[in-house]
This record gives C-alpha cells, structure tokens and sequence, in this order.
C-alpha cells in the first residue's frame, strides 16, 4: 500500500488516497498498528481521501487508536495539502468531513486556510469553557503551562464524569499577549499530549474571547509544533466565517506492506 506522511505544525498523519476503496476500513487493529511510531509509519491519524458526488473529495479520520472520529482541523489542512500533490484541487477547494462542508485554500508557501465549522454554542463556567468546534473541547487557563503535566491532568478531565463514556479533548492555555495565546493540548483517542491540535486552536481562540480575555477576532495561537493562527466573526448566531490557518507540510511516502 503507498501511503503519504504530511504534519501540520508537529500533528502528523498518514494519508491514504482511497478514491479506488481498497482501504479495509473495518480493521481497527490495522490502522492502529500504521499509526505506531515504533512498528508502523507512525502519526497522530490516519487520514482517507475518498470520491464524493458533491464536492471535491470527502475526509475520513482515524485516530491513532483506530477507531473513526470527529473533525481534525490540522488533519483537514493536511489533506487539502494532499489533494493538491495528487492534481485534485488548484488552490482553493470545498470538501466534505464528519462535521460538514469545508473551504479551504492553499498558498505557495504551503500555508492552508480551513474554514471550520461554525459555533453558536460556548458553555463557560467558572473554571472552564466547553464548546465544539467539529470535536469537543475541553478549555482551561492555567499559570504555570510550560510545567504542566499535560497527560496526567488532561486525561483525568476527560475521563471524568463531566463528560462521560464520549470524552473530551483537553486544552491548557496560558495568555502572552492581547491577542495571542499559549496552548498545550491532550487529545482523546491520541491518549496524549500531541504538538498541535486545530480544533483545539480554534476552540481555544473562541474561548478567550467569549470569556472576554480579548477583543482580537484575529488570534496568534502558539502550540508544541508551531504556530496558528485562528479568525472569526461574531454574530447574533455566535461564530461564524471561524477559519484556521497554518502550515500543512509534506514529509515523505512510501510502501508498506498490510
């Protein structure tokens, strides 16, 4: 099988082009053992680009631990990257993923806007702020981030009553400036810390602002890997034209054997 291994500021994925459906979707244990940094290829997901009547291409996202999940906004970048190698798309696309339509549109420099899905719903209590932004999140501000134990601290909030069975992802973030933020993120289905999370980014940005702790609709988020840059408008209906943008960088491919 040839497979492709893109990231997008440290969150790396495979990307498989299944427009032919070779791909054995059903094998758990398969796409677990491709995304092992020790015995497979290695990456945070796996990423299939398959045909779709109505757009461009479709996104279908595994996380590492093979199961099928929620939006990957790095990921999405990434394979808007990937379908420009394969002579999908030019420069701009419309695609389709488990959360809905995505725009997007890819620079010379390798830089790629996604636009995200819209969010009129921001939960904010006292010591969080929970929303989704194609994936749930999980947003807390914290003083000391750089000292963090990311993964201890971030799994015992997912697998905590607040959110059940389903889990959320969990993001750390600390304020540098008026517009840009500091973010650390542990990812379900990752079990981990990963160097980037889009999301996460995007959720993180919404959050400061909703609870007030910017006014910038435009917002620097600086993660493990790199840095992002998250936009949106508010509205009466809550946030809408949210876009991500960053860096989706090819790594190398190759074949192996399944």
């Amino acid at each position: 099988m040839k497979f492709h291994k893109y990231q997008g500021t440290g969150n790396d994925f495979v990307m498989i082009d299944n427009r032919e459906q070779f791909f054995p979707k059903e094998s758990v244990q398969l796409i677990e053992k491709l995304c092992d940094r020790r015995f497979g290829i290695g990456g945070d997901g796996l990423i299939l680009l398959e045909k779709d009547t109505d757009t461009d291409f479709r996104m279908v996202y595994y996380n590492s631990d093979g199961n099928q999940s929620s939006m990957c906004g790095n990921g999405g970048r990434c394979l808007v990257a990937f379908a420009k190698s394969l002579g999908i798309i030019k420069d701009a696309t419309t695609f389709i993923a488990t959360d809905g339509l995505h725009h997007a549109t890819i620079l010379e420099n390798g830089i790629v806007s996604l636009q995200m899905k819209d969010v009129k719903e921001v939960k904010i209590e006292e010591e969080y702020v929970f929303l989704n932004t194609g994936s749930p999140h999980h947003v807390t501000l914290v003083n000391d981030i750089e000292n963090l134990e990311v993964k201890t601290n971030g799994a015992s909030i997912r697998y905590s009553d607040l959110y059940g069975k389903a889990g959320s992802n969990v993001n750390f973030v600390s304020q540098l400036s008026e517009n840009n933020f500091r973010l650390r993120t542990y990812e379900r289905g990752v079990e981990d810390e990963t160097l980037s999370c889009g999301t996460g980014a995007t959720a993180t940005a919404i959050a400061m602002y909703a609870i007030g702790k910017t006014n910038s609709k435009e917002i620097a988020i600086d993660v493990e890997g790199g840095k992002l840059k998250v936009s949106f408008d508010k509205t009466d209906n809550g946030f809408e034209n949210v876009f991500l943008e960053g860096p989706a960088t090819f790594v190398f491919e190759g074949e192996i054997e399944i």
